[in-house]
Formats: C-alpha cells, sequence, structure tokens
C-alpha cells in the first residue's frame, strides 16, 4: 500500500489524504451521536437506498442474497451468477465464465445497464461498458445485489436502457470469523479465497478483508485468465452512525479471445473453417514466420488494474430523518498488447527507410495501447420517512480524467522511433452531475403513489487523437429530465398490481462519437403493468413493458478494433414483452422456480446500403433479442444442509444485426447445469471447540448434456470495390463466440 501511494501523483496523493483525513472526521462525529436503540433498519443497507427499491414499489425488480450467491460461486464471473433470473441472457469471451464476461437484459447490451456499487456508478465513463473482468471473485464479496428490468428507479451514473444492478459489499459483521475457500476444475481452472472479518472490537469497530486469485485456460485456445483481487474495509457503527471505508480493487491478465470464431479470417490463415469441427480455434496472436509456419505470439494479453476507494458515513438523527455521503476514487490503468505483422509504417507516423538500394514501408511489431484513468465521485442524499411517506432526495457528481496512448515495444525495423515514444495520444474529460427527489406516498390502505424526478447534465470533452492517428475532437453537453411515476394497489394480502412510466435518456459512448461525431443521445419510455401474488411460500409475479425509443442505441453487430461493440442509432423502435416468474413448493423438500419472457422486439423501419442501392427493409428485429427467454430451477433438499438443483435456460433466434440477414442468425439453446452444496456442521462437545464451524462443499456441472452452442457473436458487411471498379458489392461476414460443453467445478470452504 505505501509503494502504491508513492507512485500516485502528487495531485492524487493530496486528494486521497482529503478522504483519509474526512474519514478521521466523520469517525469523531459519529462517536458524539446519541443511540437511538429503536432503530431495526440495517445501516449497510442504508448505502443502496437511494438507488434500491423495496418490494411494494411499482419498478420491476429481483433481489439476489448472499446466501443465493454462496450456492454456485466457485470462480465464474457475476454476470453468469445472475444467468437464471428473468429476462437475462450472459455470455463469456472464453466459453467458460472465467475472463471477460456479457450480460443482457431484455435484449439489451451491457452498455445500457447501469451498475452501481455501493451506490457508486461502476460503468466506465466513456464505454459506458461494465468490466467483471478487473473485479476477479467479487461475488466472495457481495452482501446483496438488485437487478431493476427497464429503467427502474434513478440511479448515479449512465442512464438505465434495460436494467440496473445495484450491489452492496459485505456487511459488517458482529461475530469474528474466517474463511478459506478453494475449487477447482475444467481447463485448469482455480480459484483460492481467504477471508476474515475481526467482528465487533468494543462492539463498534470492524476490520475485514479478502484476498483472491482466479486462474483458468478458458474452453477457448490460450484464453486464459489469472485475475487477483482483494477487498479491504474498515467499519464503525452504532444504532445511528455507520462509517465504513472500503478499498477493493484486482488486476487481469487475459489472453484475448475477443475476435471470437471468424470463419473467413480462419480459412485466411490456413486452418478448418468449420465451427462445429474447430470450435476451440483463436486467432488473437496469429502470425506467420520466416518460414510461412503459423505460430502465435505467446503473449497476446489484456492487462489491466484498477483500485477503488469508498468512503461511506450514513447518519440517522431520529426516527424520520437520515443522511449519506459517500466519496469514491477510482484509479485504472493497462494496456493490451498485440503482435502484428507487415504494418504501415504510416500507420504509426513513421518515416520510409533505406536500407541498401530498397525502401522499407512496412514492419513486424508488437504494440501496447494504453488506458490510465482516474475516476471521482461525490454522492450525498437524505431521507425522510414517517408511516405515510417515504421521500429521498440528493445528488451525484463525478470526474472522468482518461488517457489513450499507445507505444511500439518492439520493431523489426524500428524507423525513428524512440523507447516509450507515443505513436498516438489522448486524453478524455467527462463531468457528470445529477440530482433526484423520489417518494412513494401511502394514499391509503389500498393505494401507493411512487414519484421520481432527476435532472441530470453530462459534459464530455475530448484531445488529440484516435489509435488511427486521426483528429478526435469532441465537445458534448447533454441535458436530461427523466420523470418516473406510478401506482400500487392492494388487492389484499395475497395481491398487489402496480403501474409505472419512467422517461430515461441516454449519451453515445467514446466509441459510437469515433464512428459518427453527430450521433445522437436515445431516449425511452418505459411502461411497466405488473401483478405479484404471494401465498405462504407460493408466489407468482406478471409484468407486462413496452418500452417506445426513439434514436435507440442498438447493437449493430461489429466491433471496434479492441472487442468493444459498435452501436448504431436505429430511428424509432421498440420492445414489448411478458414476464413471468414463480416460486412453486411441490413438497417440503422440492421446489420449481420458473420463469419465461415472451417479447417482440422491432425497429420501426431499416435502410441499408447494400450493393450499392439503399433499400427499405421495413420492420425488422433489433439485434440480439430473442423473443422467447426461459429458465428454471429444480430444487430438492432432502435434509437441512443438502440441496441439489437442476438449472435449465432456453435462449431463442436471435439475429445478431438489424437486417435480418441469414448469415446473422443466432441459433436457439437449451442448456442444463446441475448444482450441489452440502454443509458439515461442527459442534463442541463441552471439552473442547472444532476447529472449524462448518465445511461448506459445492459441485457445479455446467452444460451436463453437452450441448454445442453458441450465445454472442457480431455481424459485419463492407463494401468491395476492388472486384469491379464500376461497381459495389457488399461483402457480409460474421463471427461467434462458442461456449463450453459439459465442464464442472469443485470447491469446499471452510468457515471457521
Amino acid at each position: 500500500m505505501k509503494n502504491l501511494f508513492n507512485n500516485l501523483s502528487k495531485t492524487k496523493r493530496q486528494r486521497l489524504t482529503f478522504f483519509i483525513i474526512l474519514f478521521g472526521i466523520c469517525s469523531t462525529y459519529g462517536q458524539e451521536k446519541q443511540q437511538d436503540s429503536t432503530k431495526t433498519e440495517k445501516l449497510d443497507e442504508v448505502l443502496v437506498k437511494a438507488v434500491r427499491v423495496d418490494a411494494k414499489s411499482p419498478i420491476t425488480h429481483s433481489n439476489v442474497t448472499k446466501k443465493d450467491i454462496e450456492k454456485r460461486n466457485l470462480g465464474q464471473d457475476i454476470p453468469i451468477l445472475l444467468n437464471y433470473l428473468p429476462s437475462v441472457v450472459t455470455t463469456t469471451d472464453a466459453g467458460a465464465g472465467v475472463g471477460y464476461t456479457g450480460i443482457r437484459v431484455r435484449g439489451i447490451s451491457s452498455q445500457s445497464t447501469n451498475v452501481t456499487i455501493n451506490g457508486i456508478p461502476y460503468n466506465d465513463a466513456e464505454s459506458l461498458g461494465t468490466f467483471w473482468v478487473n473485479l476477479g471473485d467479487f461475488a466472495s464479496s457481495v452482501e446483496s445485489l438488485q437487478l431493476q428490468r427497464g429503467v427502474g428507479t434513478s440511479t448515479n451514473g449512465s442512464g438505465a436502457f434495460g436494467a440496473s444492478i445495484n450491489v452492496l459489499t459485505d456487511a459488517a459483521s458482529k461475530e469474528a470469523s474466517g474463511e478459506i475457500s478453494n475449487s477447482f476444475g475444467s481447463y485448469n481452472t482455480r480459484k483460492h479465497t481467504l477471508k476474515y472479518s475481526t467482528g465487533l472490537m468494543n462492539d463498534h469497530f470492524e476490520i475485514a478483508g479478502r484476498l483472491s486469485n482466479i486462474v483458468s485456460d478458458g474452453y477457448i485456445d490460450r484464453a486464459s485468465s489469472d485475475l487477483k483481487s482483494y477487498f479491504l474495509q474498515g467499519s464503525y457503527v452504532n444504532d445511528n452512525t455507520l462509517i465504513k471505508a472500503v478499498i477493493f480493487g484486482g488486476n487481469e491478465v487475459t489472453y484475448q479471445s475477443w475476435n471470437g470464431f471468424d470463419p473467413a479470417e480462419i480459412e485466411s490463415l490456413g486452418a478448418n473453417p468449420n465451427i462445429d469441427e474447430n470450435r476451440q480455434f483463436n486467432t488473437a496472436g496469429a502470425y506467420f514466420d520466416e518460414n510461412n509456419e503459423l505460430q502465435f505470439y505467446d503473449n497476446e494479453v489484456d492487462d489491466y488494474s484498477q483500485d477503488h476507494y469508498q468512503l461511506h458515513w450514513n447518519q440517522r438523527y431520529n426516527n424520520n430523518w437520515s443522511t449519506t455521503v459517500s466519496l469514491n476514487y477510482t484509479y485504472g490503468r493497462g494496456f493490451f498488447e498485440q503482435y502484428r505483422e507487415d504494418e504501415d509504417f504510416s500507420d504509426y507516423g513513421l518515416n520510409d527507410i533505406t536500407i541498401g538500394d530498397g525502401t522499407v514501408n512496412t514492419t513486424d511489431l508488437i504494440r501496447r495501447r494504453w488506458l490510465d484513468n482516474d475516476y471521482y465521485v461525490i454522492n450525498a442524499n437524505a431521507n425522510y420517512k414517517n408511516d405515510n411517506l417515504n421521500l429521498l432526495f440528493g445528488g451525484s457528481l463525478s470526474h472522468y480524467d482518461g488517457d489513450h496512448f499507445g507505444e511500439i515495444i518492439w520493431a523489426r525495423y524500428a524507423s525513428q522511433t524512440e523507447i516509450r515514444d507515443r505513436y498516438y495520444d489522448g486524453n478524455s474529460l467527462k463531468n457528470d452531475i445529477s440530482s433526484f427527489a423520489k417518494a412513494n406516498y401511502r394514499l391509503s390502505e389500498k393505494f401507493s403513489l411512487y414519484g421520481d424526478l432527476q435532472l441530470r447534465n453530462v459534459t464530455y470533452k475530448t484531445f488529440g487523437n484516435t489509435s488511427d492517428l486521426v483528429d478526435f475532437e469532441v465537445d458534448k453537453n447533454f441535458t436530461f429530465f427523466n420523470p418516473k411515476a406510478g401506482v400500487t394497489y392492494d388487492l389484499n394480502n395475497s395481491n398487489s398490481f402496480y403501474f409505472s412510466y419512467a422517461r430515461a435518456n441516454r449519451e453515445p459512448n467514446r466509441t459510437e462519437f469515433e464512428e459518427n461525431n453527430d450521433i445522437k443521445p436515445e431516449q425511452l419510455n418505459d411502461f411497466e403493468l405488473g401483478w405479484r401474488h404471494k401465498k405462504g411460500n407460493f408466489s407468482f409475479n406478471a409484468n407486462a413493458y413496452y418500452m417506445l425509443y426513439n434514436e435507440q442505441l442498438v447493437l449493430s453487430g461489429r466491433l471496434d478494433d479492441v472487442g468493444n461493440p459498435i452501436r448504431i442509432n436505429s430511428g424509432k423502435s421498440y420492445r414489448l414483452g411478458l414476464e413471468l416468474e414463480a416460486i412453486i413448493p411441490v413438497t417440503p423438500m422440492l421446489t420449481l422456480q420458473p420463469n419465461m419472457t415472451l417479447s417482440s422486439n422491432k425497429n420501426k423501419e431499416t435502410v441499408i446500403s447494400y450493393d450499392g442501392e439503399l433499400q427499405n427493409l421495413g420492420k425488422t428485429d433489433i439485434s440480439f433479442s430473442p423473443e422467447l427467454i426461459a429458465a428454471n430451477a429444480i430444487v430438492f433438499q432432502p435434509v437441512k444442509d443438502l440441496q441439489m438443483a437442476l438449472l435449465s435456460k432456453y435462449v431463442g433466434d436471435q439475429y445478431m444485426g438489424n437486417t435480418e440477414a441469414e448469415r446473422s442468425k443466432l441459433d436457439s439453446y437449451f442448456i442444463n447445469d446441475f448444482n450441489i452444496s452440502y454443509t458439515l456442521s461442527f459442534q463442541s462437545d463441552g471439552e473442547s471447540q472444532p476447529v472449524f464451524d462448518s465445511i461448506v462443499f459445492t459441485g457445479l456441472v455446467n452444460n451436463i448434456f453437452n450441448e454445442k452452442y453458441i450465445s454472442n457473436g457480431y455481424y459485419y458487411t463492407y463494401d468491395d470495390t476492388w472486384s469491379d471498379p464500376n461497381a459495389v458489392t457488399t461483402i457480409e461476414g460474421a463471427g461467434f463466440y462458442p461456449q463450453a460443453t459439459t465442464n464442472f467445478l469443485l470447491g469446499a470452504t471452510l468457515k471457521f
């Protein structure tokens, strides 16, 4: 930690020191406040109160607890652990749930899914994506998680256009504890985790932490991952005060697998382009040596580190008023490294060189493309509540400062380059200011009203050039007003109905500005109508939604040169769907947990250029939007400490582009996983204490029926004018991300 502090710039050290001093001031203040023994709400949960909703709110949502996560937490990333929630489709580049993973909700990409950790925005400020790979084994530090589908409630950071995921990290523990967790599985996958908590010392102070390492070779060739992560928190708590300093982060080194399986590219390398026979082939790092033999560069990796420093202060003043103040600093830095063959000097700003009588203007080289960024956030909100009114208001301020630059670390012919020269260099600044006020008002015993107003201002500026050595200057300012309203009707103790309307606006990301500086922000009007039924252990939820978009940014299916999906404005479009979910106790030992989403997702009009002519395709399917998504869990618990579950998932046909081109189609798939968990508990015999409180054995067999399926991909077109200069021919291509066949993970957690 000392070395990390010393490596920071003077300005960064000053800001970090400010956070530490403020923590000390808050701690002193908290000790002076009087306690209120009538407080029943968990103070830890107040951290996410501004971005979460309760069971009675007219917002469609799912809650996931620590206990839910523990049953399958064997090294796979958080999106994979959420795979069986309604309307969710997940994917992983390496094929087995470790490394780069993604999640789509209602067919909408992770770039349109708002993610917060303890109320702090986690989406990357420029790409708007979420990269869970930077926080390996973060699931081991999650207390609870809420996934809201649709616009949801007002949140911090980028707008939610399909979902929001808000995460609460580990709560302060009253009792001292420790855990040693190890798991092993297919593709040399291993997870090693050490956790501890001091418990509340002197009834007020707790220190807790975690160290983790996850490694995997990946299902795809060479798609290895080495994920190191940590989590450390210090808490002060009494009945009225919670002050928590949280530091977490990690380093990931993953061999690139973001190219997917592109048959055309694989054939050009002389390999088998049949995906059924060669589905694990990875083109990343491919080159030909001096003997024209196909080789793979051994360090074609993504190497990135990210550290988060959070400080939270929750204060309860009386039975009506409470406040929360949160500060955050995130420091991210890293690069991806590539071997490139026969690169033109001009693409790197290099001069031709003369060797003997010849001129050299191309070279083999190894390049690194860097990101180095700082992200600052201040959140503050206040809560007033009485028997009928729950009023919450506050705001968020964030500042992002990111450098983008490239280096050539080796070249066969170096031209005029010097060590650590930057062949491109750019900077981005983004400020995000938002304020909100939201209220739940109980109008009568049966009716509750919900209102939510948010005003958000975003400024985005860029300087310098891109990796293509093109000047890149953006100076944009957006102001968004996002109103939301709803009503809940409690028919009786078992049935309630709700209706809500929400408006959302969202800015484009960096890649979209690179493609088109005039790209427009997207707008969404979201209507939700739902029924919740609960009687005893049986529950049933039904929700109909109509999401009406203007200038929706949808996935084009194409990728940029670092594997990020490129999105385009689609004019007017809509998503109309019905979500059903239930918990059905068949017997005291057997429970069914099915869910299903039926939807229609359409661009109202699609116009494209094909073979040099404009074509109006009329109404077309929105990319990556299957009409049917279904899941089920058959949970069998014959005794208290043993649970077995058969987890099933069906995803219907979907297109990777917006033109319904046959080549862009992903076939439907149906997969099944088997999960088992057994807890062996130890009790004191009165004379001696056992070494461990319990040992938890966990097993997971994924894709037990060996389905060869593809969950993600990309579709591209380009105009070929070389064959015939007098005619334009559109060339189509596609890439795919095959997922692992049958594979397993086994683990044991020692708790003491």
